[in-house]
């Protein structure tokens, strides 16, 4: 009935939302759906209605309860129910998500829905969830709902961060501390490039290993703390049933066994009181590691007390999942009972978790001749589980305020002695607000990576914030957790841009990484080849933690796909919007694209600066929604913006009179000639200015001297290396050759502008329609390539992108007819032939201007050329001249 044709998750700023970044784009054709509105589905409404009463609290345009209700009877289409629905059962399921959007494509019953999610493949799963149940409530069928909540609550507790490591998270996102998930697990990096810290849930980058391998070693630590004069149980480490009955003999019942490495209770059994039940604790530790450790069990009450950076920050009482008898309910309908609590949930979704019956319940029961059938007295509490661990359904209370002074203080010096900044600290006594050496309390165990969820989230008492140290402990006051970053976008001459603004941080002595269209560099290194403008390759600088600066290519492509790879950006670049890509991924105007590009300036920081090209309506215009400063950069001084914008005191960057010049208010500082920085092809590459232009602005208003950036301005120079496929021109004996990524007309006709100022007869072009492309596009990159060449050889892309050969050249041809239908072309398909054959053709005092697919292919081709011609006349050279 309908189709998902597309669906893609989105994690950073991206075109629907700069501050929702979690969002599921779906593009879905609804069909014979677009004739159908709710109203005339009968039924529809009412079944809507039944399934999710729920629904009623979505106000959704109208602004009021019930509002979603009254515009499914007054009449919407599929695609925003289908909206809805992905969004309630999200919440169902545990995860309150409130934010979406349908809009159509403008395709024929084709429709983007938007809605957030938190946790992605949750999101991918609601919305083809949401689309089966659409479809079932309009063809009347029945649909096993609770199926899918289940399995979304399944995917959530296997994806979501665990709560220690999400709320250490959640801190750092309130104190604006960017974040990126390393792996599937609980590994996660705080900060970006040199000033990353990382967290594995609660273990630190700062948390000693030496300190982790002792504390997992119970014997040891157990060693350690009774040399330091700290009560701790009697106890030996036995390794089959021989040691274990000589310990209990020496030990006496009740004792507790435990594995040697183990921790979070994995493998301990507690209060055994009799030789079978030894047996089978041994057999279960022994699972977890090959020694374990028999204690005399301590009486009391199991507490935790929580040290970070080695200081107490936090104390809890445990107590096993139980049940109270009232006399009348059943074990099971205890339980029962007891799940029905709203705090109590699937995994960690709530507060408490849902006590599971297992095989420890069924044990524990056996061993007291109880069943789930049997009826406890009123009164009588049962013990469901051997620890006291939340994940098991146990729960704590929070005893901070009444800890005894010299138990804080053990516990403080228990954490230097181990070696712990974060260390959690199990505890047996009747009373935690005595000192423990005077109730005949002891330390149990001392954990690395302690749980949080019971001191953050408590079934009683005070909820403790002890995420909060530490990430005090991780950046202390005067630390940054963040690096520069310069974000560059636009159709044309961002590349170039990007590379020269690394250029100039890199000459300020900076360690810089930046991503472009061919590659990943760290510190001027390829480390990765091919186009690294999305999300994933900003993530690969910012994870190297050798950076202390980003400068940032962002392309269309990435933005779409995925939205930006950082949450905010320093300075901002748009260099310019011009006709490309158009029609692709429903941006189907220069104003869709100019939103596009115009994620990456909104995403700067209210202290940064958004650089805008004054020359370009549309990113001029894009000036009107940002929260942070703005400076402009023109190519004519009398521009009336720039004048304005520099009568209000702002920045800007011009050129005039030669000058490449900034602007502060009316004064004016001259950066350096336009003729002798070399991009400019002493000052022929009038295009190339306005690349130079904002990467000059970003490092003013990074602070960078301006004799300092006119050092990096007249250093960089442009090369196969410094700038591939950037008008990389080749001087051969008697004609010259440039290669240049050039695929669009407003690309093409900066090439022309270059071209009109070079004396050189006759001018070929080697050029290539992309298939992805409008076909008014294609025709006009043939009708400029007309104006700009004498002669022309049409080569064809290795990546057709959805047309035949044919079908490009014939739009090739159609503008170059138009233009010129006299015009001298050629068709050479392949990329690597067609170079051939205009070098080995090439006339005296011809200049060749290749638009490559692939950059590098295409240099290494045309070096070999030159090697043959230079060696060509070198061999002529070493004839002697015989006439002499």
């Amino acid at each position: 009935m309908m189709e998902i044709l597309d669906i893609r998750a989105m994690r950073g700023p991206n075109y629907w939302s700069i501050r929702r970044h979690k969002l599921i784009v779906m593009k879905l054709d609804i069909r014979e759906l677009e004739d159908s509105p709710t109203n005339k589905i009968p039924g529809f409404a009412e079944r809507l209605e039944k399934m999710f009463p729920s629904l009623y609290e979505h106000e959704c345009s109208e602004g009021v309860p019930g509002g979603f209700f009254h515009r499914i009877k007054e009449g919407t289409w599929m695609g925003h129910v289908v909206e809805h629905i992905a969004l309630e059962i999200q919440t169902l399921a545990g995860m309150d998500c409130g934010f979406g959007r349908t809009r159509t494509t403008g395709q024929h019953g084709i429709y983007n829905v938007v809605f957030s999610y938190m946790e992605e493949k949750v999101g991918v799963f609601a919305a083809r969830a949401a689309v089966r149940i659409a479809e079932s409530l309009v063809k009347d069928e029945t649909y096993d709902l609770a199926d899918d909540i289940q399995k979304m609550r399944e995917l959530r507790e296997d994806e979501r961060l665990g709560p220690s490591t999400g709320s250490i998270v959640d801190e750092a996102i309130k104190r604006k501390i960017p974040w990126i998930r390393l792996n599937r697990h609980s590994l996660v990096q705080l900060g970006y490039g040199m000033n990353q810290r990382r967290i594995q849930a609660t273990v630190a980058s700062t948390t000693s290993s030496i300190a982790v391998e002792v504390a997992c070693d119970k014997e040891e630590t157990k060693n350690l703390l009774e040399a330091a004069s700290i009560p701790v149980p009697r106890g030996r480490v036995v390794y089959d049933e021989e040691d274990l009955e000589s310990a209990i003999k020496r030990i006496g019942y009740p004792i507790v066994l435990k594995p040697v490495g183990g921790n979070h209770g994995r493998g301990a059994t507690i209060n055994i009181t009799s030789w079978d039940d030894a047996v089978k604790a041994l057999a279960l530790a022994k699972k977890v590691s090959r020694g374990v450790i028999v204690e005399k069990f301590i009486t009391g009450y199991d507490y935790r007390l929580l040290v970070i950076d080695y200081k107490f920050v936090a104390g809890a009482r445990r107590t096993p999942a139980m049940v109270t008898g009232d006399g009348k309910h059943s074990i099971q309908q205890l339980i029962d009972i007891v799940n029905k609590d709203p705090r109590r949930g699937y995994g960690h979704e709530k507060v408490l978790t849902a006590i599971k019956i297992d095989d420890m319940t069924l044990d524990m029961l056996k061993e007291k001749n109880l069943s789930l059938e049997t009826v406890l007295k009123k009164g009588e509490e049962l013990h469901l589980k051997r620890t006291a661990n939340l994940s098991t359904g146990g729960t704590s209370t929070d005893v901070t305020e009444v800890v005894h002074p010299f138990n804080v203080f053990m516990a403080e010096r228990i954490a230097r002695i181990i070696g712990l900044d974060i260390c959690g600290i199990d505890i047996m006594t009747p009373d935690i607000s005595l000192p423990l050496h005077e109730n005949g309390g002891a330390v149990l165990e001392v954990n690395a990576g302690p749980g949080f969820r019971m001191h953050i989230a408590p079934a009683e008492g005070l909820e403790r914030n002890v995420a909060e140290p530490v990430i005090d402990m991780l950046y202390p006051p005067g630390s940054t957790a963040r690096i520069p970053i310069i974000a560059v976008s636009g159709t044309n001459g961002k590349t170039t841009t990007t590379r020269l603004i690394a250029h100039i941080v890199k000459t300020m002595g900076h360690k810089v990484g930046f991503t472009t269209t061919d590659g990943i560099y760290i510190q001027n290194r390829m480390v990765e080849a091919g186009d690294c403008t999305g999300p994933l390759s900003t993530e690969y600088v910012l994870k190297d933690p050798t950076v202390d600066f980003a400068v940032l290519e962002c392309a269309r492509g990435g933005i779409l796909k995925a939205g930006l790879g950082f949450h905010n950006c320093d300075v901002g670049i748009v260099t310019n919007v011009a006709s490309d890509h158009l029609g692709l991924k429903d941006i189907n105007t220069l104003e869709d694209m100019a939103r596009v590009k115009g994620v990456v300036i909104e995403s700067v920081l209210p202290e940064g600066y958004a650089i805008l090209n004054a020359d370009d309506d549309l990113v001029y215009d894009m000036r009107r929604n940002l929260n942070c400063n703005v400076a402009l950069f023109s190519l004519d001084e009398n521009n009336p913006r720039i004048k304005k914008h520099c009568a209000d005191g702002k920045l800007a960057a011009i050129v005039e009179n030669g000058y490449v010049t900034i602007c502060k208010g009316t004064w004016k500082i001259r950066v350096d000639k336009v003729v002798n920085i070399p991009l400019t092809y002493s000052g022929k590459a009038v295009f190339m200015i306005q690349n130079i232009l904002p990467a000059v602005l970003a490092g003013f208003v990074r602070g960078f001297k301006v004799e300092d950036m006119r050092l990096a301005l007249e250093t960089f120079i442009p090369s196969p290396t410094q700038t591939p496929g950037r008008m990389n021109i080749f001087r051969f004996r008697n004609f010259e050759v440039m290669v240049d990524y050039a695929h669009n007309p407003a690309g093409f006709a900066a090439i022309g502008k270059l071209l009109e100022k070079i004396d050189a007869r006759p001018k070929v072009g080697i050029i290539a329609g992309v298939g992805d492309r409008r076909d008014e596009d294609i025709i006009q990159l043939g009708a400029v390539s007309a104006q700009m060449f004498d002669e022309i050889i049409i080569r064809q892309d290795k990546n057709l992108r959805g047309r035949s050969e044919e079908e490009i050249i014939e739009l090739m041809m159609k503008g170059i007819n138009q233009e010129d239908p006299k015009k001298k072309v050629m068709v050479i398909r392949k990329e690597s032939e067609a170079i051939d054959y205009a070098i080995k053709n090439a006339k005296k005092g011809s200049f060749i201007t290749i638009c490559s697919d692939v950059v590098p292919d295409a240099l290494d081709q045309i070096m070999k050329h030159k090697e043959d011609d230079d060696h060509f006349e070198l061999h002529k050279e070493d004839i002697p001249n015989l006439a002499g």
